[in-house]
């Protein structure tokens, strides 16, 4: 039964005075302007997460998270590590050497773990046996600290390199230098004789 105060119902529909209530209101020119300014503003704070979800899932689609992360640290290690053009002892006989070069950290503190040459062969790590000794010992790896130059020489580290392919004098070799932080790089020696005054300790 329909009420005094109320009229009444529209078949398939609302009353009209529900009607009304139901419509989105209007807002006057001011406010409507206003309205679409916050909702530009928001728009590029709704869509960066997107962007961003976005790339982390094509990063991870290269490499992997950590994989990525640890690219990225080898990178920026590699960056600040500079290696200077070394050079190669003149084989006496029997096909071994030494090698000598110079290598300038600017970064945090690394350590040089292997050294592969062209010419094949292995190359160890020497290093004297106690502070200011002449006799030398064989280690794992040299460690380069951090921003500072660490020198190859005869009486302090130096790399010696044993069962190589003939090495000629004049020629050149690529050193190939691996480090526990910064990844590889290729250095070029020298073949020299370091009595003629033939070795260079110039940084590229």
């Amino acid at each position: 039964m329909p009420q005094p105060d109320r009229p009444p119902a529209i078949p398939g529909g609302l009353a009209p005075e529900h009607r009304r209530w139901t419509r989105p209101a209007r807002l006057l020119p001011g406010l409507r302007l206003r309205a679409l300014q916050l909702l530009v503003r928001q728009r590029p704070a709704q869509r960066r997460p997107a962007a961003v979800r976005a790339a982390a899932a094509a990063c991870v689609l290269v490499g992997g998270g950590g994989a990525l992360a640890g690219c990225a640290a080898k990178a920026a290690a590699a960056a600040s590590i500079q290696a200077g053009n070394g050079y190669v002892v003149v084989p006496a006989s029997g096909g071994t050497t030494e090698a000598f070069l110079v290598i300038r950290n600017n970064g945090p503190a690394d350590r040089l773990t292997s050294v592969r040459t062209s010419a094949g062969g292995q190359v160890v790590f020497r290093v004297p046996a106690r502070p200011g000794a002449t006799t030398m010992r064989t280690v794992t790896g040299i460690p380069i600290p951090a921003h500072s130059t660490v020198r190859f020489s005869p009486d302090s580290p130096h790399l010696l390199i044993r069962d190589s392919r003939p090495i000629k004098g004049g020629t050149q070799l690529t050193l190939t230098l691996g480090f526990a932080r910064g990844g590889t790089m290729s250095v070029v020696a020298v073949v020299t004789n370091p009595a003629s005054g033939g070795s260079s300790y110039f940084i590229n």
